[in-house]
Protein backbone atom coordinates (compact mmCIF):
# COMPACT_ATOMS: atom_id res chain seq x y z
CA UNK A 1 0.00 0.00 0.00
CA UNK A 2 1.51 3.84 -1.25
CA UNK A 3 1.55 6.02 1.06
CA UNK A 4 -1.67 8.14 0.09
CA UNK A 5 -3.59 4.99 0.09
CA UNK A 6 -3.73 3.45 -3.54
CA UNK A 7 -2.86 -0.16 -3.73
CA UNK A 8 -0.26 -1.57 -5.86
CA UNK A 9 -0.90 -5.37 -7.12
CA UNK A 10 2.01 -7.44 -8.42
CA UNK A 11 0.85 -9.72 -11.08
CA UNK A 12 3.71 -12.06 -11.82
CA UNK A 13 3.77 -15.57 -14.08
CA UNK A 14 7.26 -17.16 -13.37
CA UNK A 15 9.00 -20.71 -12.92
CA UNK A 16 9.93 -23.02 -15.82
CA UNK A 17 11.30 -26.24 -13.80
CA UNK A 18 11.51 -29.08 -15.59
CA UNK A 19 9.45 -32.20 -14.17
CA UNK A 20 11.52 -34.48 -12.82
CA UNK A 21 9.21 -37.19 -11.46
CA UNK A 22 5.68 -38.26 -12.21
CA UNK A 23 4.79 -36.47 -8.99
CA UNK A 24 5.78 -32.78 -10.62
CA UNK A 25 3.64 -33.66 -13.59
CA UNK A 26 0.60 -34.19 -11.15
CA UNK A 27 1.52 -31.56 -9.15
CA UNK A 28 1.62 -29.08 -12.09
CA UNK A 29 -2.10 -30.73 -13.24
CA UNK A 30 -3.80 -30.20 -9.66
CA UNK A 31 -2.28 -26.62 -9.04
CA UNK A 32 -2.90 -25.58 -12.84
CA UNK A 33 -6.83 -26.47 -11.92
CA UNK A 34 -6.05 -23.40 -8.78
CA UNK A 35 -5.04 -20.82 -10.87
CA UNK A 36 -6.92 -18.35 -12.62
CA UNK A 37 -7.74 -18.69 -16.02
CA UNK A 38 -7.53 -14.99 -17.03
CA UNK A 39 -4.90 -14.04 -19.68
CA UNK A 40 -2.21 -11.54 -18.64
CA UNK A 41 -0.02 -11.24 -15.38
CA UNK A 42 3.96 -9.75 -15.71
CA UNK A 43 2.76 -6.51 -14.83
CA UNK A 44 1.88 -3.99 -11.41
CA UNK A 45 -1.53 -2.80 -11.17
CA UNK A 46 -2.57 -0.04 -9.43
CA UNK A 47 -5.93 0.48 -7.35
CA UNK A 48 -7.56 3.57 -6.20
CA UNK A 49 -10.30 4.05 -4.28
CA UNK A 50 -10.53 8.41 -4.03
CA UNK A 51 -13.54 8.57 -1.80
CA UNK A 52 -13.04 5.51 0.76
CA UNK A 53 -15.79 3.87 -0.02
CA UNK A 54 -13.87 0.28 -0.36
CA UNK A 55 -14.88 0.49 -3.98
CA UNK A 56 -12.18 1.23 -6.45
CA UNK A 57 -12.84 3.81 -9.07
CA UNK A 58 -9.31 3.80 -10.75
CA UNK A 59 -7.62 0.47 -12.22
CA UNK A 60 -4.84 1.35 -14.20
CA UNK A 61 -0.95 -0.18 -15.30
CA UNK A 62 1.45 1.38 -13.31
CA UNK A 63 4.78 -0.87 -14.44
CA UNK A 64 4.86 -3.59 -17.42
CA UNK A 65 6.36 -5.67 -19.07
CA UNK A 66 8.28 -6.93 -16.27
CA UNK A 67 9.86 -10.30 -14.99
CA UNK A 68 7.30 -12.35 -12.98
CA UNK A 69 7.24 -9.39 -10.13
CA UNK A 70 5.93 -10.63 -6.94
CA UNK A 71 7.62 -9.27 -3.60
CA UNK A 72 6.62 -4.80 -3.30
CA UNK A 73 8.05 -2.77 -0.80
CA UNK A 74 8.21 1.52 -0.41
CA UNK A 75 10.21 3.40 1.28
CA UNK A 76 11.89 7.05 0.53
CA UNK A 77 10.13 7.99 -2.26
CA UNK A 78 11.59 4.39 -4.10
CA UNK A 79 9.18 1.17 -5.20
CA UNK A 80 10.75 -1.54 -5.00
CA UNK A 81 9.98 -5.01 -7.13
CA UNK A 82 11.37 -8.73 -6.39
CA UNK A 83 11.02 -9.92 -9.60
CA UNK A 84 12.15 -13.62 -10.38
CA UNK A 85 15.51 -12.87 -11.46
CA UNK A 86 16.17 -9.06 -9.61
CA UNK A 87 15.51 -6.39 -7.75
CA UNK A 88 14.96 -3.59 -9.30
CA UNK A 89 13.49 0.33 -7.59
CA UNK A 90 11.09 3.09 -9.54
CA UNK A 91 11.20 6.42 -8.69
CA UNK A 92 7.67 7.33 -7.17
CA UNK A 93 5.89 10.83 -5.96
CA UNK A 94 2.79 10.84 -4.04
CA UNK A 95 -0.56 10.35 -6.11
CA UNK A 96 1.56 9.14 -9.20
CA UNK A 97 -0.15 6.34 -11.25
CA UNK A 98 2.21 5.18 -13.87
CA UNK A 99 5.87 4.64 -13.58
CA UNK A 100 7.35 7.75 -15.33
CA UNK A 101 10.55 5.78 -16.11
CA UNK A 102 12.38 2.21 -16.75
CA UNK A 103 13.19 0.23 -13.49
CA UNK A 104 16.65 0.75 -12.45
CA UNK A 105 18.13 -2.15 -11.27
CA UNK A 106 19.33 -3.00 -7.65
CA UNK A 107 21.02 -6.25 -7.98
CA UNK A 108 20.23 -9.86 -9.55
CA UNK A 109 18.62 -12.53 -8.09
CA UNK A 110 19.21 -16.08 -8.19
CA UNK A 111 17.03 -17.15 -11.54
CA UNK A 112 18.55 -20.54 -12.79
CA UNK A 113 15.51 -23.01 -12.71
CA UNK A 114 12.92 -21.33 -10.59
CA UNK A 115 11.49 -24.48 -9.14
CA UNK A 116 10.52 -21.81 -6.41
CA UNK A 117 10.57 -18.74 -8.28
CA UNK A 118 8.78 -16.17 -6.32
CA UNK A 119 11.33 -13.19 -4.68
CA UNK A 120 9.40 -12.05 -1.32
CA UNK A 121 10.44 -8.78 -0.24
CA UNK A 122 10.31 -6.66 2.81
CA UNK A 123 12.29 -3.22 3.98
CA UNK A 124 13.58 -2.07 6.81
CA UNK A 125 11.63 1.06 8.70
CA UNK A 126 14.50 3.55 8.07
CA UNK A 127 14.84 2.16 4.47
CA UNK A 128 18.21 0.84 4.15
CA UNK A 129 18.46 -2.61 4.27
CA UNK A 130 16.04 -4.62 2.34
CA UNK A 131 15.16 -8.21 2.46
CA UNK A 132 14.76 -11.06 -0.31
CA UNK A 133 12.83 -14.52 0.76
CA UNK A 134 14.45 -17.06 -2.31
CA UNK A 135 13.35 -20.53 -2.25
CA UNK A 136 15.06 -23.65 -2.79
CA UNK A 137 15.54 -24.49 -6.19
CA UNK A 138 13.70 -28.41 -5.46
CA UNK A 139 11.76 -30.22 -3.03
CA UNK A 140 14.86 -32.03 -1.11
CA UNK A 141 17.68 -31.65 -3.15
CA UNK A 142 16.88 -34.05 -5.90
CA UNK A 143 18.78 -31.73 -8.45
CA UNK A 144 21.62 -31.63 -6.50
CA UNK A 145 23.35 -28.75 -3.63
CA UNK A 146 25.07 -26.94 -6.77
CA UNK A 147 21.46 -25.81 -7.95
CA UNK A 148 20.92 -24.76 -4.47
CA UNK A 149 23.51 -22.08 -3.72
CA UNK A 150 22.12 -18.84 -2.57
CA UNK A 151 18.95 -20.26 -2.28
CA UNK A 152 16.71 -21.11 0.45
CA UNK A 153 17.40 -18.19 2.40
CA UNK A 154 16.72 -14.72 2.86
CA UNK A 155 18.95 -11.96 1.50
CA UNK A 156 20.00 -9.03 3.39
CA UNK A 157 20.41 -6.09 0.37
CA UNK A 158 22.00 -2.46 1.08
CA UNK A 159 19.75 -0.60 -0.56
CA UNK A 160 21.93 2.04 -1.68
CA UNK A 161 24.19 -0.02 -3.46
CA UNK A 162 23.03 -3.19 -4.24
CA UNK A 163 25.52 -5.19 -1.81
CA UNK A 164 24.07 -8.13 -0.02
CA UNK A 165 24.50 -11.04 1.86
CA UNK A 166 22.59 -14.13 3.44
CA UNK A 167 20.30 -13.00 6.44
CA UNK A 168 18.96 -16.26 7.54
CA UNK A 169 19.13 -19.91 5.91
CA UNK A 170 17.86 -23.15 5.98
CA UNK A 171 14.34 -21.71 5.00
CA UNK A 172 12.94 -23.73 2.16
CA UNK A 173 10.60 -21.69 0.59
CA UNK A 174 10.01 -18.09 2.35
CA UNK A 175 7.03 -16.90 0.48
CA UNK A 176 6.33 -13.98 2.59
CA UNK A 177 8.11 -11.33 4.42
CA UNK A 178 7.16 -8.59 7.14
CA UNK A 179 8.54 -6.18 9.57
CA UNK A 180 6.81 -6.45 13.10
CA UNK A 181 5.69 -2.73 14.20
CA UNK A 182 7.11 -1.57 17.37
CA UNK A 183 10.30 -3.86 17.34
CA UNK A 184 11.51 -3.78 13.40
CA UNK A 185 12.31 -7.78 13.64
CA UNK A 186 11.59 -9.38 10.43
CA UNK A 187 8.98 -12.14 10.26
CA UNK A 188 8.27 -14.59 7.37
CA UNK A 189 5.99 -17.90 7.03
CA UNK A 190 7.94 -20.48 5.11
CA UNK A 191 6.29 -23.35 2.47
CA UNK A 192 7.74 -26.66 4.18
CA UNK A 193 9.09 -29.67 2.15
CA UNK A 194 6.37 -32.35 0.79
CA UNK A 195 6.52 -36.44 0.36
CA UNK A 196 6.82 -37.30 4.29
CA UNK A 197 2.82 -37.83 4.25
CA UNK A 198 -0.25 -35.14 4.73
CA UNK A 199 0.46 -34.22 8.20
CA UNK A 200 4.27 -33.85 7.53
CA UNK A 201 5.88 -31.36 7.27
CA UNK A 202 4.30 -27.91 9.09
CA UNK A 203 4.54 -24.81 7.56
CA UNK A 204 4.93 -21.92 9.77
CA UNK A 205 5.46 -18.37 10.87
CA UNK A 206 8.46 -17.35 12.61
CA UNK A 207 11.27 -14.39 13.50
CA UNK A 208 14.10 -14.35 11.34
CA UNK A 209 17.41 -14.19 13.24
CA UNK A 210 20.34 -12.71 11.68
CA UNK A 211 23.09 -15.84 10.77
CA UNK A 212 20.52 -18.44 11.63
CA UNK A 213 19.74 -21.61 10.41
CA UNK A 214 16.33 -23.09 10.00
CA UNK A 215 16.52 -26.98 9.07
CA UNK A 216 16.48 -27.29 5.24
CA UNK A 217 17.33 -29.33 4.09
CA UNK A 218 18.93 -31.21 6.65
CA UNK A 219 16.07 -31.34 9.57
CA UNK A 220 12.51 -29.99 10.02
CA UNK A 221 11.17 -28.51 12.44
CA UNK A 222 14.16 -27.93 14.62
CA UNK A 223 16.31 -31.26 15.06
CA UNK A 224 13.87 -33.52 13.13
CA UNK A 225 16.66 -35.27 10.30
CA UNK A 226 15.03 -36.25 7.21
CA UNK A 227 17.05 -38.68 5.69
CA UNK A 228 16.33 -37.83 2.07
CA UNK A 229 18.98 -34.92 2.34
CA UNK A 230 22.05 -37.08 1.82
CA UNK A 231 24.83 -36.65 2.83
CA UNK A 232 23.49 -35.23 5.82
CA UNK A 233 24.90 -32.80 7.95
CA UNK A 234 25.18 -32.84 12.11
CA UNK A 235 26.46 -30.14 12.75
CA UNK A 236 23.52 -28.04 10.72
CA UNK A 237 21.39 -30.11 12.14
CA UNK A 238 22.68 -29.62 15.52
CA UNK A 239 22.26 -25.50 14.71
CA UNK A 240 18.93 -25.95 13.70
CA UNK A 241 16.39 -23.28 14.80
CA UNK A 242 12.74 -24.34 15.46
CA UNK A 243 10.68 -21.75 14.09
CA UNK A 244 8.06 -20.08 16.04
CA UNK A 245 5.05 -21.23 14.79
CA UNK A 246 3.01 -24.29 13.36
CA UNK A 247 0.85 -23.59 10.16
CA UNK A 248 -0.30 -26.78 9.67
CA UNK A 249 1.09 -29.27 7.00
CA UNK A 250 0.20 -27.77 3.10
CA UNK A 251 -1.49 -24.77 4.06
CA UNK A 252 0.47 -23.09 1.30
CA UNK A 253 0.54 -19.71 3.48
CA UNK A 254 1.82 -16.79 1.03
CA UNK A 255 1.15 -13.93 2.80
CA UNK A 256 1.68 -12.34 6.48
CA UNK A 257 1.15 -8.67 7.71
CA UNK A 258 0.80 -7.58 11.11
CA UNK A 259 -2.62 -5.90 12.85
CA UNK A 260 -2.84 -2.73 13.93
CA UNK A 261 -5.33 -1.09 17.16
CA UNK A 262 -7.35 0.28 14.29
CA UNK A 263 -8.86 -3.62 13.65
CA UNK A 264 -10.35 -3.76 16.99
CA UNK A 265 -9.88 -5.31 20.42
CA UNK A 266 -9.78 -9.21 18.85
CA UNK A 267 -7.30 -8.37 16.31
CA UNK A 268 -5.13 -5.49 17.95
CA UNK A 269 -2.01 -7.39 18.15
CA UNK A 270 -1.36 -10.62 16.30
CA UNK A 271 -0.46 -11.14 12.44
CA UNK A 272 -2.49 -12.17 9.85
CA UNK A 273 -1.46 -15.45 7.52
CA UNK A 274 -3.20 -16.02 3.58
CA UNK A 275 -2.89 -19.94 3.13
CA UNK A 276 -3.38 -20.27 -0.58
CA UNK A 277 -4.31 -24.09 0.45
CA UNK A 278 -2.75 -27.62 0.00
CA UNK A 279 -2.46 -29.66 -3.49
CA UNK A 280 -1.72 -33.01 -2.19
CA UNK A 281 -4.04 -33.70 1.01
CA UNK A 282 -7.21 -36.35 0.93
CA UNK A 283 -8.51 -33.60 3.49
CA UNK A 284 -7.51 -30.28 1.99
CA UNK A 285 -6.59 -27.80 4.04
CA UNK A 286 -5.81 -23.81 4.04
CA UNK A 287 -8.18 -21.67 1.68
CA UNK A 288 -8.81 -19.10 3.83
CA UNK A 289 -6.76 -16.00 5.48
CA UNK A 290 -5.85 -16.97 9.75
CA UNK A 291 -5.15 -14.30 12.45
CA UNK A 292 -2.69 -15.55 14.87
CA UNK A 293 -3.07 -13.81 17.87
CA UNK A 294 0.90 -11.92 19.41
CA UNK A 295 1.66 -11.12 23.34
CA UNK A 296 4.75 -9.61 24.17
CA UNK A 297 6.20 -9.79 20.26
CA UNK A 298 5.30 -12.96 19.90
CA UNK A 299 2.64 -15.88 18.97
CA UNK A 300 0.55 -16.79 22.01
CA UNK A 301 -2.61 -18.85 20.82
CA UNK A 302 -4.75 -21.06 18.75
CA UNK A 303 -4.98 -19.35 15.14
CA UNK A 304 -8.68 -17.84 14.78
CA UNK A 305 -10.12 -18.01 11.24
CA UNK A 306 -10.80 -14.50 9.58
CA UNK A 307 -11.88 -14.52 5.97
CA UNK A 308 -13.05 -18.13 4.85
CA UNK A 309 -15.18 -19.28 2.50
CA UNK A 310 -12.96 -19.63 -0.38
CA UNK A 311 -13.31 -23.29 -0.54
CA UNK A 312 -16.96 -24.89 -0.03
CA UNK A 313 -18.47 -27.58 1.89
CA UNK A 314 -19.41 -28.86 -1.44
CA UNK A 315 -15.67 -29.19 -2.42
CA UNK A 316 -15.79 -26.47 -5.47
CA UNK A 317 -12.54 -24.25 -4.67
CA UNK A 318 -13.63 -20.75 -5.51
CA UNK A 319 -10.81 -18.52 -4.13
CA UNK A 320 -6.95 -18.66 -2.97
CA UNK A 321 -5.56 -15.98 -1.09
CA UNK A 322 -1.83 -14.90 -1.23
CA UNK A 323 -0.80 -11.50 -0.32
CA UNK A 324 -2.76 -10.11 2.57
CA UNK A 325 -2.08 -6.45 3.68
CA UNK A 326 -2.76 -3.95 6.51
CA UNK A 327 -4.22 -0.23 5.51
CA UNK A 328 -4.31 2.37 7.91
CA UNK A 329 -8.08 2.45 8.29
CA UNK A 330 -7.85 -1.02 9.82
CA UNK A 331 -9.27 -2.88 7.02
CA UNK A 332 -7.52 -6.34 5.72
CA UNK A 333 -6.97 -6.43 1.87
CA UNK A 334 -6.15 -10.15 0.33
CA UNK A 335 -5.02 -10.57 -2.90
CA UNK A 336 -6.81 -13.86 -4.40
CA UNK A 337 -5.01 -15.03 -7.34
CA UNK A 338 -8.25 -17.96 -8.22
CA UNK A 339 -10.78 -15.70 -8.47
CA UNK A 340 -8.95 -12.76 -9.42
CA UNK A 341 -10.06 -10.66 -7.24
CA UNK A 342 -8.84 -7.90 -4.09
CA UNK A 343 -10.75 -8.14 -0.90
CA UNK A 344 -10.86 -5.21 1.40
CA UNK A 345 -12.55 -6.95 4.68
CA UNK A 346 -13.36 -3.90 7.41
CA UNK A 347 -14.42 -4.37 10.92
CA UNK A 348 -18.68 -4.19 11.69
CA UNK A 349 -19.64 -1.29 12.73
Amino acid sequence: MLPNGDILVAEGRGGSAAKLKPKDVIASVIKAQGNTKVKGGNRITLLRDADGDGTYELKTVFADNLNAPYGLAFADGKLYVANQDALVRFDYADGQTKASAPPVKVTDLPAQINHHWTKSLAVSDDGRQLYVGIGSNSNITERGMEVEIDRAMVWQIDAATGAHKPYATGLRNPTALTIQPGSGQLWTVVNERDELGPDLVPDYLTSVREGAFYGWPYSYWGQNVDPRAQPQNPAKVAAAIKPDYSLGSHVAALGVDFSIPAMGEKFADGAFVGEHGSWNRDNPVGYKVIFVPFSNGKPAGEPIDFATGFRGDDGKTRGRPVGVTVDPKGALIIADDLANTIWRVTRNQ
